[in-house]
């Protein structure tokens, strides 16, 4: 394991009595929290900057992991140089590597698995053999958090894709018990969905084989809060099916500041019973100027409602009725949204 150097954190002392929350089971004090090492995996992807800004911004220590040296400068250009300096450390992991995890893990309160791996390639990039790799690098990740981890405890970034491919005869609302078909997506060659599927899956067997405590936050496609999206190529591989999805109703958002606070809300939760699976979106695409609007903002033109579709007047138009729900997550968030505020 390779370390880069980041100039260490500067962990400035409360003065006065310790501050605590008081009233609510979701409540910490600043320096419990900041004690607290934290490993997220990839933080030079997209979600993974914006993971490690959160975790920052709630006083926890952070170690980063990336696969390659070269990539250090995507952390930067990704964080910032003040989130860079706060750092406690850049590590060059190989993901598929026992003892590189372990050692990127050792010492670690927790891990945050946001990536197996940068797919800079869009659809053409995640293949069938992505799907093996994504799934071995997830038992890795869960093999190495039960043997370095300080307490076995890790939040993994899955995906919607993950619950939503059913087989076309099944109805009803999809919901955090729901598991996308591999059947299913293999014989659609929905890569990306079969891959998150298959690794989720085993990432639950061998937390439960090893006692890891797990949580696993599934968002939708991931969006900027504002159009031009600088992500563009990890969309696409996502929407493979798009239209599918659309007309299902589980054409889901999410915003990546929402789905970074969502990861680290859950993570905070474990301690008071947060568990399992959380479907993470902000919105479903529910008319077709909807739809426009997304694939104008992705440059995508025609890949959801394709290059011929009739443009209806919004009196014509029915809305797609929505066959997806987040209700778990929504009542974790509203029970941390409704505690007191801090005492000194």
């Amino acid at each position: 394991m390779e370390e880069i150097e980041v100039p260490k954190p500067i962990l400035m002392p409360i003065s006065g009595k310790e501050q605590k929350c008081v009233g609510n089971i979701f409540s910490c004090s600043f320096n419990a929290r900041e004690k607290k090492l934290i490993c997220v995996t990839s933080g030079n992807s997209y979600l993974g900057s914006f993971i490690v800004k959160e975790l920052l911004a709630h006083g926890y220590l952070v170690r980063v992991t990336i696969q390659h040296p070269a990539e250090f400068e995507d952390v930067k250009d990704l964080l910032g140089v003040e989130d860079v300096n706060l750092l406690e450390s850049v590590v060059v992991t190989k993901m598929e590597d026992l003892q590189s995890l372990c050692d990127a893990f050792r010492g670690c309160h927790a891990v945050f698995h946001t990536s197996s791996f940068i797919d800079p390639h869009g659809i053409s990039g995640y293949s069938e053999q992505k799907v093996f790799l994504e799934t071995e690098v997830a038992k890795t990740v869960m093999e190495a958090c039960a043997k370095a981890a300080y307490i076995k405890r890790c939040v993994f970034t899955s995906s919607l894709l993950a619950s939503i491919w059913r087989n076309e005869n099944i109805d009803g609302i999809i919901d955090d018990s729901c598991w996308s078909s591999e059947e299913f997506c293999r014989e659609n060659k929905l890569w990306l969905a079969l891959g998150k599927t298959k690794a989720e899956k085993v990432a639950w067997m061998k937390a439960k084989e090893l006692k890891v405590n797990l949580v696993t936050v599934c968002p939708g496609l991931l969006m900027a809060p504002t159009f031009p999206n600088s992500h563009i190529q990890t969309s696409i591989p996502y929407l493979k099916g798009g239209q599918m999805m659309l007309q299902q109703g589980c054409l889901a958002i999410a915003e990546v500041e929402k789905v970074a606070k969502a990861h680290v809300s859950v993570y905070e939760g474990m301690n008071y019973g947060a568990s399992g699976r959380y479907l993470c979106f902000d919105g479903v695409v529910r008319r077709q100027q909807e739809a426009i609007e997304l694939e104008k903002g992705l440059k995508m033109t025609g890949f959801l409602l394709g290059e011929r579709h009739v443009v209806l007047s919004e009196e014509d138009e029915e809305e797609i009725p929505i066959k997806i729900s987040n209700s778990k997550l929504a009542a974790l968030l509203n029970k941390i949204n409704q505690r007191l505020p801090c005492k000194t």
